[in-house]
C-alpha cells in the first residue's frame, strides 16, 4: 500500500527544495526525496567548491605577483593541497547542512533517503517504501559524461567531481575538453602550481563564443603558463607507469601528451538513465533529457521535470528559474514560461567573462542590421588600478529598433557588470537608457555607458 502525499519531489538541488517550500506554505503536503547529497550539483561539485578553490587559486596567483603592487612576500609561495581542501569541505558542509536541517525542519516536508524510482506514473519506490501523488516533480541534475574513447577503461581519470577531492597539486595535470569546466580547472591548478596541458578537439578553446573571445581566454591561459594543444582529433590513452599518455594526434607538435593526472571534462549527461521512466511512459530525448514544454510539464499530466534534468538549462540560476516559472503557473496563476528568460551565463576564470543574449556571431547570421561598441580592458581605470587589465567589453545593439541584442564583458567584474546589459534586456529598454545613465566612478560599468556611446555599424 503506498503512502500518498499531494506531491513528490525527487532531488534536492536548487529548484527541489524552493518548491517544496512553496507547496508546504500553501498547505500541500510533500515528500521530498534525495539519494545522497542535499544541495545537489552546485552546492556538492558544482559552483560552490570550485569557487572556492578558485579563490584559493587566485590568492596563490596574487602572492605570486605581490611585488608588481609594491608589497614584498619573501621565500617561495607554496600551495597546501590539504588546507585547500579543507576550507572548501568546510563550506560546502554549511551549505549541504543548511539545506538539509531546512527540509527536515520544514512543517509539511517528509524527507526520504533513497534512490527514487517509478513504478507507474502517480507511484516513486524508494528502497521498501512506496509512494504516491498526483503531482511529481524531477529536480534529478546531471553528472560527467565519461566519453567511450580508446584506452579510457586502462586508465585511471578523474572528473570535476573528484579533481576535488585531491590532496596535493598535481605534478602535470591534462585536462582533456576546452569548454567551460575545462578552462576553469586548468586555470585553477596551474595556480596552485601544476605543469598544465589542456586539450581539445575544436580548432578552438570555447568554440560556443565570438572569436574574439575565444582567442582572448586562450592568449591569457597561455600567458600564464598553460600549453593548449586545440584541433586533437584522435584523442586515446594508455598507461604509462604511475603516468598516463595522452594521444592527440594533432598536425603540430607532439603527438603525445604524458601527464601525472587526467581530467575529463567533455560534457555532461541528465540522471535519468535509473528513474524508471519507461514505467511512467514519461518521454526523453536522444540524449536522455526529459521532454518539457514551456512551463516545464512533461509527456505525462501531472509530472514537472526542472534543472539540469530538462535540457533547458545547465546552470544553478536556470533551474532555480524553473522553480519559479513551475510556481509561479502552479500557485500563483502567473504563466510564467522558460521562453521567457534571456540566455546568460558566466566563465569563471580570471578574468571572468559574463555573457547575455545573443553573440556576434548570431547576431550577423540574424542579418539584421546592428551596431557594436568595443572597449578593452587597458582603457578602464579600475582594471588598470587593480592590475588586472585583460579582456574587453563589446555590446551589440538593433541599429533600428535600438534594442540591446547582447554582451560580452571579459574582464575583472565582468560577470557582475554584463547584468547592467541583462537588466536593461529584461526591461526592454533601449541602449540609450544605459548610454545616458550615470555610473559610479572608478568602477568597471561606469565604461559600459562609454561603450553604448561609441558605437558603429557591425559591417
Amino acid at each position: 500500500m503506498a503512502t500518498h502525499f499531494d506531491a513528490i519531489v525527487v532531488g534536492a538541488g536548487q529548484a527541489g527544495p524552493s518548491l517544496v517550500g512553496r507547496l508546504t506554505a500553501a498547505g500541500r503536503r510533500v515528500a521530498m526525496i534525495e539519494r545522497k547529497l542535499f544541495g545537489g550539483t552546485c552546492v556538492n561539485t558544482g559552483c560552490t567548491p570550485t569557487k572556492t578553490m578558485i579563490a584559493s587559486a587566485y590568492a596563490a596567483f596574487i602572492a605570486r605577483r605581490a611585488a608588481t603592487y609594491g608589497v614584498n612576500i619573501a621565500g617561495e609561495i607554496k600551495v597546501d593541497m590539504r588546507a585547500v581542501k579543507a576550507r572548501k569541505d568546510a563550506i560546502i558542509s554549511r551549505s549541504r547542512g543548511n539545506v538539509e536541517s531546512w527540509l527536515r525542519g520544514m512543517v509539511g516536508c517528509t524527507v526520504y533517503t533513497g534512490h527514487a524510482r517509478f513504478e507507474s506514473a502517480k507511484e516513486i519506490r524508494v528502497g521498501e517504501v512506496l509512494l504516491s501523488a498526483d503531482q511529481i516533480f524531477l529536480n534529478v541534475g546531471g553528472r560527467a559524461i565519461v566519453p567511450a574513447l580508446p584506452g579510457v577503461e586502462k586508465i585511471k581519470y578523474l572528473t570535476n567531481s573528484t579533481l576535488l577531492d585531491v590532496e596535493e597539486v598535481p605534478e602535470h595535470l591534462v585536462v582533456v575538453g576546452g569548454g567551460y569546466v575545462g578552462v576553469e580547472f586548468a586555470q585553477m591548478f596551474r595556480r596552485f602550481g601544476s605543469r598544465v596541458t589542456l586539450v581539445e578537439r575544436a580548432p578552438v578553446l570555447m568554440q560556443h563564443e565570438d572569436e574574439d573571445v575565444c582567442a582572448a581566454i586562450t592568449g591569457i591561459l597561455e600567458k600564464e603558463g598553460i600549453h593548449i594543444r586545440t584541433g586533437a582529433e584522435c584523442i586515446h590513452f594508455e598507461p604509462r607507469g604511475e603516468q598516463v599518455t595522452v594521444g592527440v594526434a594533432c598536425t603540430d607538435g607532439d603527438p603525445e601528451v604524458v601527464g601525472s593526472h587526467v581530467l575529463l571534462a567533455m560534457g555532461r549527461r541528465p540522471n535519468t538513465d535509473d528513474l524508471g521512466l519507461e514505467k511512467a511512459e514519461i518521454k526523453t530525448d536522444d540524449r536522455g533529457y526529459v521532454v518539457v514544454d514551456d512551463q516545464l510539464r512533461t509527456s505525462v499530466d501531472g509530472v514537472w521535470a526542472m534543472g539540469d534534468c530538462n535540457g533547458c538549462g545547465a546552470f544553478t540560476h536556470t533551474a532555480y528559474n524553473d522553480f519559479e516559472i513551475v510556481a509561479a503557473n502552479l500557485l500563483d496563476n502567473d504563466p510564467r514560461r522558460v521562453t521567457d528568460r534571456l540566455p546568460c551565463y558566466g566563465l569563471f576564470t580570471d578574468p571572468p567573462l559574463g555573457r547575455v543574449g545573443m553573440t556576434e556571431r548570431e547576431v550577423r547570421e540574424s542579418g539584421r542590421r546592428a551596431l557594436m561598441g568595443t572597449r578593452p580592458m587597458t582603457k578602464v581605470n579600475r582594471a588598470v588600478e587593480k592590475g588586472e587589465s585583460e579582456g574587453f567589453m563589446k555590446v551589440l545593439v538593433d541599429a533600428e529598433t535600438k534594442e540591446m541584442l547582447g554582451a560580452s564583458i571579459l574582464g575583472v567584474g565582468g560577470d557582475e557588470a554584463v547584468h547592467c546589459i541583462l537588466d536593461g534586456m529584461y526591461a526592454k529598454a533601449p541602449y540609450t537608457t544605459i548610454q545616458r545613465a550615470v555610473h559610479i566612478h572608478p568602477t568597471v560599468s561606469e565604461l559600459i555607458p562609454t561603450v553604448l556611446g561609441d558605437l558603429k555599424p557591425l559591417e
